[in-house]
């Protein structure tokens, strides 16, 4: 059921789901919501990009790094930078950045190969 004034809709999901984001939320400063939200966005450009789960891996920890460096030089809120994250997710630069990574990632497991 969607609330008009909020926007937001509730949904039933497992337990022990709802533990594991909790679990993983904590450390990170994030609500139970928040992280199932953030496994959401993560799972769509997964899905969306067609990478591996390591690839999407490799590319979500160097995303982070460039965010956690950009927030170091001038401080954001994590509601814009959900909005920032969420803007690159739908406009494709996220997608087209991690395939970019991807793709210098492969050339150089090719080359360390042949060396």
């Amino acid at each position: 059921m969607t609330s008009p004034s909020t926007g937001f809709s509730s949904v039933k999901l497992p337990a022990a789901l709802v533990q594991q984001a909790r679990a993983a939320a904590q450390p990170l400063r994030r609500s139970v919501a928040g992280q199932v939200e953030y496994w959401a966005t993560l799972g769509r450009v997964v899905e969306h990009s067609g990478l591996t789960a390591q690839e999407a891996r490799a590319a979500i920890e160097g995303y982070e790094a460039a965010a956690k460096k950009s927030r170091e030089k001038e401080p954001d809120s994590l509601d814009a930078l959900k909005m920032r994250v969420l803007a690159a997710s739908t406009s494709g630069v996220l997608q087209t950045h991690i395939r970019t990574i991807v793709e210098d990632n492969r050339q150089q497991a090719v080359q360390r190969a042949a060396a």
